[in-house]
């Protein structure tokens, strides 16, 4: 060599960066590419609120047969216990079984449809049927 530095052949000529654009680049690719995955992270995002949705609808059907059992082992009356259960979940379906002696055990199922509404996903899965069960001993 002859002493002189050489430079990437992208710093001689045109505006010297190295970083400028040359005719006919790809300067917009990134944008398509992410056009055409965004739908599909939105959807991906909502599948999952509506997941979340029905596991909180299940919490409050566990919630509400606690609630539930728990009112029909202290009262006589099979209407507050469902009433117990309405209070935490509207809407919810409430059975109760025979109240046994004291000390007995009794069942309250509860079951409840969830229903999935959410824009774009919820037409992709169906209204699940959530139930729970809870078993107390009989306080009076």
């Amino acid at each position: 060599m002859n002493g002189r530095r050489r430079f990437p052949r992208a710093w001689r000529g045109g505006t010297g960066h190295p970083l400028a654009r040359r005719p006919g680049g790809e300067g917009g690719q990134a944008t398509v590419e992410f056009a055409f995955v965004l739908p599909l992270l939105v959807l991906a995002l909502l599948a999952v609120a509506q997941v979340g949705l029905v596991v909180r609808d299940q919490l409050g059907v566990v919630h509400a047969a606690r609630e539930a059992a728990r009112a029909a082992s202290v009262d006589r009356d099979p209407a507050h216990a469902v009433s117990a259960a309405h209070r935490t979940l509207p809407g919810a379906d409430v059975e109760v079984g025979s109240r046994p002696k004291l000390g007995g055990e009794i069942r309250v199922t509860v079951r409840y449809r969830s229903v999935t509404d959410l824009p774009l996903v919820g037409v992709l899965f169906p209204d699940p049927d959530l139930r729970a069960t809870s078993v107390m001993r009989v306080e009076r």
